[in-house]
C-alpha cells in the first residue's frame, strides 16, 4: 500500500503511531507528515532545503505548525517556530483554528510545552476558532489546571 499524507495522519489521529511510522518508512514524507510524526531530523532537512515550507499550507488547510502542535510535539513546534512558522496562522478550513488551539486540544494529553512555546512566540491566548471557543475553553473542558494557569499568565480571559 502506498503511503499518502492522509493515511499517515489518519493513523496518527487514530492513535496508531506504529502504523503511521511504518507507512512513513515505506515512502518519503513531506513537511506536514514530518511535523505530524515529530520527526525533527526530517523536518530540519526539509526546511533547510526549502525554508518556505515553514509557512506552507496542506491540502486540508493546515500548516505544519498546526500538525506539530496537535500531533508532533514540542521539538517539532520549536523547529518550525525557529524556521519562521506563523504562530497566528488561521486554518484555511471550517475549523479556523490557530496552532495554540491545536496544542491545547492535543489528545490524549495537552502538550503544555508546545503551548508554552507558542505563547512565548506571541500566540493569542484569546483567539477564537470557528465555534467561538478559545484555548481557555479547551483547558476548562479538559480540566487542566496547568493549562489554565499557563494561559492566564499570558493574558487569557476566563469565560463569563
Amino acid at each position: 500500500m502506498e503511503a499518502t499524507s492522509s493515511s499517515i495522519r489518519l493513523a496518527l489521529y487514530q492513535g496508531a503511531r506504529a502504523r503511521a511510522e511504518r507507512l512513513a518508512a515505506d515512502g518519503g514524507v513531506d513537511v506536514f507528515e514530518a511535523a505530524s510524526l515529530g520527526d525533527v531530523a526530517t523536518l530540519r532537512r526539509l526546511l533547510d532545503s526549502d525554508p518556505s515550507l515553514a509557512r506552507a499550507w496542506s491540502d486540508d488547510g493546515f500548516t505544519a505548525l498546526h500538525f506539530a502542535a496537535f500531533l508532533g510535539g514540542s521539538e517539532a513546534v520549536r523547529t518550525l517556530l525557529d524556521a519562521g512558522a506563523d504562530v497566528h496562522a488561521v486554518a484555511r478550513n471550517e475549523m479556523r483554528v490557530q496552532p495554540l488551539h491545536s496544542a491545547a486540544a492535543r489528545f490524549p494529553d495537552v502538550d503544555l510545552d508546545s503551548c508554552r512555546l507558542l505563547l512565548e512566540a506571541g500566540a493569542d491566548p484569546n483567539a477564537r476558532q470557528q465555534s467561538g471557543h478559545t484555548p481557555m475553553d479547551e483547558a476548562i473542558v479538559r480540566d487542566s489546571a496547568e493549562l489554565r494557569a499557563l494561559l492566564a499568565a499570558h493574558g487569557a480571559h476566563e469565560p463569563t
